[in-house]
């Protein structure tokens, strides 16, 4: 028998409690993380679960296997040995550890002591990692001995270290009775800034705490559940299975997919009975996993960092079958999850794009415009936060606090927090997701939502992964341009693309450029890397019709216009000026260069008519030849005019008669 909860639950439309309500754990062991629970510290929390699950599994890695008893041991041990470095006091200690047991104990170990923790990957660039230490000021550096050398060089050896390992097995274990109250940091995340620079975003005891009840109640997380870490200890979204599994007494299966690859996790999935993984890069393991497997204890799968389309649902289907839901989760390092949205075998979708779902407990989502005042329903504006348990802002940066985060006029603790995502709300609050405030631009007038665009491109079949942007050209002040990853070479010409498109997308929103790529260039938390995406070269596109040079005087000077203006370095003249990137605007700029090189008043449809230099070249030249007609009769008229009539109607070959 299911325990149900004692208050009621965030009210989800009827469909979406339904399909919540399919994930329980099969042992119906599942109790509610209360509102109560929350207003404590991680270690008080924790204390109570190792009570009472001392001899269940916690940690399970590579050659390690901790129970409750033994990871509340460790992280006791790190725990004196941090107080014996620098004493009590509620400031940053830096981790850097390789993924696994170990790194969790470390964690633990420094909330036991009362200290921030500041997780710093290995695999990050040095200066990166040296700029966060700079940035964070920790008092000291846990270590491993895969990384104490990491830790020395990028410190300089200017800070105390601890390797945990060693001291797990000397140092002391008793109870550490350091008192934290629940405001106190808990630690400070670095996630990418708009300067170019990382910026920490620091979360309190309490708002980690509530983030976790934001997990566990919707995903009904019990003591039974066993949770996949596959994200890095650096990002938040490992708050989102470090907490929900082990406040819970479930156990947690870090597993390291930059190292031991995608194809790793489903020997996870299966030889280790997960009931719950999550990722943040869903379509990456969908499109790795072999669909001959069955992953019989999945129960839930849940996934956040990336706006989700309709044929990531559909492989979600063919892989994990009817048993087992896929929760959508917007997030967000400052807000935590925002929102979620539950589909499984029978949900229906009115378009390609998935919701981002309904806002989690004790979260208010509003659209703002761009002066900041709240929209309607279905209008598009800056998706913002309104909760008192956001995080603390970012350390040691007042200002972008300031401007990032505001106390609610009729609340001081209740914190609104602008998330430069753009969406909608439907009539029934639910959240649409439609990418970042600058992946929104204007193009030739019409505003347009990026994830659109790449949901028409993926509708395709063709592509693996896309990400469509806008940049500066020459002839074009916001130019669209698709970065595609072909499912198979040789990839679909341009002009086969833009035909497919044009059934799904207004011409506005087909971008003026596609180029195609091996694979999307991502920065170290996953997200594709715009500075490192190519600029759009000046090559001809692979069309449908073979290179045609040019061959009179007219064909050349047009195809000279034309490359020109679509900063092109090559145009044949049997191309098609919609296939080469030509939209409107150009088609103006176009007519215009044409009517100023040959005197032709052409009208701009005569280019959507005859989108070709040849094509036109045959307009301009029977232009020509009637405007030389038309003067050649105009002289002849005047010479005669000049001569008697009679002799007029004889060079004209009249009769003679009147």
């Amino acid at each position: 028998m299911i325990e149900q909860p004692t208050r009621p639950e965030y009210q989800l439309p009827p469909e979406q409690q339904a399909i919540r309500d399919k994930c329980f754990h099969p042992s119906g062991r599942f109790v509610e993380f209360l509102k109560e629970d929350v207003d404590q510290s991680i270690p008080e929390r924790f204390a109570m679960i190792v009570r009472k699950y001392s001899d269940r599994l916690a940690v399970k890695a590579t050659n390690t296997t901790l129970t409750y008893e033994q990871l509340d041991d460790q992280a006791n041990r790190i725990a004196h040995s941090i107080l014996d470095a620098v004493g009590e006091g509620n400031q940053p200690v830096a981790i850097l550890m390789k993924h696994g047991a170990s790194i969790i104990a470390a964690i633990l170990g420094a909330l036991k002591a009362g200290k921030i923790y500041v997780p710093l990957d290995p695999s990050y660039p040095i200066e990166r990692l040296r700029y966060i230490l700079r940035d964070a000021q920790p008092e000291m550096i846990l270590t491993q001995p895969e990384t104490s050398a990491l830790a020395g060089l990028i410190s300089g050896g200017k800070l105390p270290a601890i390797d945990v390992e060693e001291v797990s097995v000397r140092v002391v274990h008793a109870d550490v009775r350091v008192t934290v109250p629940p405001e106190a940091y808990a630690c400070i995340l670095y996630t990418s800034g708009s300067t170019g620079l990382p910026k920490g975003v620091v979360d309190s005891h309490r708002t980690v705490l509530h983030g976790t009840l934001r997990i566990t109640n919707p995903q009904h997380i019990c003591a039974e559940d066993r949770l996949s870490l596959t994200h890095s200890c650096s990002t938040s979204g490992s708050l989102r299975r470090i907490f929900p599994a082990l406040l819970n007494g479930a156990a947690l299966f870090p597993l390291d997919v930059t190292q031991d690859g995608l194809q790793r996790l489903a020997q996870l999935l299966n030889e280790e009975s997960i009931t719950i993984f999550g990722s943040a890069r869903i379509r990456d393991v969908l499109r790795t996993i072999d669909r001959s497997q069955l992953f019989p204890s999945l129960r839930l799968v849940s996934c956040g960092g990336e706006v989700i389309h309709r044929r990531d649902v559909g492989l979600f289907r063919q892989i994990f079958g009817p048993h087992c839901v896929l929760q959508i989760l917007m997030s967000s390092t400052e807000a935590g999850n925002i929102t979620q949205f539950f589909i499984d075998n029978e949900t229906e979708f009115a378009g390609d794009i998935i919701p981002a779902g309904y806002p989690a407990e004790d979260i208010e989502v509003i659209v703002l415009d761009e002066t900041g005042q709240k929209v309607g329903k279905g209008e598009i504006g800056e998706l913002t936060v309104r909760s008192r348990y956001l995080s603390c802002g970012y350390w040691l940066r007042s200002e972008l606090t300031d401007k990032k985060f505001r106390s609610d006029s009729d609340d001081v603790d209740v914190q609104i927090y602008r998330t430069g995502d753009v969406g909608r709300l439907a009539l029934d609050g639910c959240v649409f997701h439609l990418g970042r405030r600058d992946d929104q631009v204007k193009v030739r007038g019409y505003r347009v939502e990026m994830a659109e665009i790449e949901a028409a491109l993926l509708n395709l079949g063709a592509f693996s992964k896309v990400f469509v942007t806008s940049r500066d050209r020459q002839s074009d002040d916001n130019a669209l341009v698709g970065y595609l990853v072909p499912e198979s070479w040789p990839a679909p010409t341009m002009s086969a693309l833009r035909k497919a498109l044009a059934s799904a997308l207004p011409g506005h929103m087909i971008p003026s450029v596609f180029v195609m790529l091996k694979a999307l260039p991502l920065t170290l938390t996953g997200k594709v890397d715009r500075s490192a995406l190519p600029a759009p070269g000046n090559d001809r596109p692979e069309l449908d019709t073979d290179f045609v040079p040019p061959r009179s005087p007219v064909e050349v000077e047009l195809a000279r216009i034309w490359r020109e203006v679509l900063s092109l370095d090559q145009v044949g003249t049997r191309d098609n000026f919609f296939d080469l990137g030509g939209h409107s605007l150009t088609a103006t700029q176009i007519i215009s260069r044409v009517t100023q090189t040959f005197g032709a008043e052409l009208p701009v449809k005569v280019l959507f008519d005859y989108p070709t230099v040849a094509e036109m070249a045959v307009i301009i030249e029977q232009g020509q030849g009637r405007r030389a007609a038309t003067e050649q009769m105009e002289c002849i008229v005047a010479g005669l005019e000049a001569i008697s009539e009679d002799e007029a109607e004889r060079r004209l070959g009249g009769s003679g008669t009147r």
